[in-house]
């Protein structure tokens, strides 16, 4: 199964880091934090990826171009005809396919963009900015389930985000409410995985996936929450940075499973 990641957006609200570089490209530790959730993917076996390119794509493309060098050791030799040799290379069981899905699509357009990539199969989906001990699988089970278009991960952060209202018995979504502040209230936090009608349900570039899409699924009965009661974070501001750095310097950071 394919996991998409959206990573086309400009950062804004981390605009200290991502005037220099896609927010993806952000770095935990010594690592995009792209590279953190494809690890923890890949961890659960999922190791085909499709990537949304937007905002400073290229230089996303030079990181996935120059993987290979940079994860090993090297010897270049000059006096034979500039040779170089690979020692102890680390390599990934990955393939990574980059879409430029353009500078100013919205969400909803990055998605319908890779449709040819993905074409009538199932397919994982999630943002490029966020990190989570969530069960893969058990997402992956539960959506199968429920016979949904899309299964989306649900968390409780706080008030500072959308509302999701979950019917108790079915866990099946029948109001998405966006950007609302009810303390204690469910909140989309990526981690889906869809089937592909949910292509059908995205009108052009400027269709914005959180905005028409979801709600438009929550409508038509579609559209399935996975309650997750463990570790999720985003990467929105710079003090959210530096807690997953801190986290991840201390070794307890929770989505740190390879």
């Amino acid at each position: 199964m394919k996991v998409v990641i959206l990573a086309g957006g400009y950062g804004t609200r981390i605009s200290e880091e991502s005037h220099l570089r896609p927010k993806p490209m952000i770095e935990i530790g010594d690592r995009p934090i792209l590279w953190h959730i494809m690890k923890y993917y890949s961890y659960y076996g999922f190791n085909d990826f499709v990537i949304c390119l937007g905002y400073k794509g290229y230089m996303i493309k030079e990181f996935f171009a120059d993987y290979y060098l940079h994860t090993s050791d090297v010897t270049f030799d000059f006096t034979n005809n500039n040779k170089m040799t690979i020692h102890n290379n680390v390599s990934e069981p990955w393939s990574v396919t980059l879409v430029d899905t353009g500078l100013d699509s919205m969400t909803g357009g990055r998605i319908k963009r890779i449709q040819k990539y993905i074409g009538d199969e199932r397919f994982m989906l999630t943002y490029g900015d966020g990190v989570s001990n969530i069960d893969l699988k058990a997402l992956e089970t539960h959506h199968m389930k429920s016979k949904s278009f899309l299964t989306l991960t649900a968390i409780q952060p706080g008030g500072r985000f959308g509302v999701l209202d979950i019917d108790d018995d079915s866990n099946r979504i029948d109001r998405f409410v966006e950007k609302a502040k009810e303390d204690g209230g469910w909140i989309n936090a990526g981690f889906m995985i869809a089937e592909p009608e949910v292509f059908n349900f995205i009108v052009n570039d400027y269709t914005v996936f959180e905005q028409y899409t979801l709600p438009l699924l929550a409508r038509e009965g579609k559209l399935n929450a996975f309650k997750h009661h463990g570790f999720w974070q985003c990467m929105d501001t710079q003090r959210d940075r530096n807690a997953l750095e801190q986290q991840w310097n201390e070794e307890q950071a929770p989505w740190k499973v390879w």
